[in-house]
């Protein structure tokens, strides 16, 4: 994860002895690590992927000093959605994997036949590549409303910021990615 939020933990940092910080660090683990895998998962779409970002995540909390926020597991889940979004960027396009069904979530629709199923799986990579060229903070809105599935008040409150811009971020997003999408369609043809 190559982003300040939430990945930079130096700012404010509880120093703790090594049983304290262990033990920390294990209730941390037991109890949001479903939720970091799951989250990394929908965005990076495999669970390779997926589970280097949620033990990086992790690894990087047992590296010395664990975070002082005042919620551990959204601070987890911000820094698993960070991390896919940094995968995802990271990926080249060609070695991109088809997004497959998450926790129940369906994306992109996939079912029917098998030329709208090859569809949908192209325009599940095109729709991820394109994600992955958006600015941190569109992404990660992006990703939590449309992936996650929070509405805006939830973004809101996660990001620090009003449902307002949620909602603009979100709505300027889509235009973007949508005429992105078209051009990649048309580049594709």
């Amino acid at each position: 994860m190559n982003r300040e939020e939430p990945g930079n933990m130096s700012a404010a940092a509880v120093n703790l002895s090594g049983v304290d910080q262990n033990a920390h660090l294990g209730r941390l683990f037991a109890e949001h690590y479903r939720r970091v895998l799951m989250a990394a998962y929908r965005i990076a779409g495999n669970m390779a992927d997926a589970e280097d970002v949620a033990q990086a995540v992790f690894l990087r909390l047992g590296s010395g000093e664990l975070p002082d926020v005042a919620n551990a597991g959204s601070y987890l889940y911000r820094a698993a959605i960070n991390g896919s979004l940094d995968v995802v960027r990271r990926r080249n396009a060609s070695a991109a994997e088809p997004l497959d069904l998450a926790a129940g979530v369906a994306w992109a629709g996939v079912g029917g036949s098998p030329e709208t199923e090859a569809a949908n799986r192209e325009l599940a990579r095109l729709l991820r590549q394109a994600i992955g060229e958006l600015s941190g903070r569109a992404a990660e809105m992006f990703a939590l409303r449309y992936l996650e599935e929070l509405d805006n008040r939830e973004i809101a409150k996660l990001l620090g910021t009003s449902a307002a811009v949620v909602a603009v971020t979100l709505h300027q997003t889509r235009s973007k990615l949508k005429k992105r999408l078209i051009e990649m369609q048309r580049g594709t043809r």
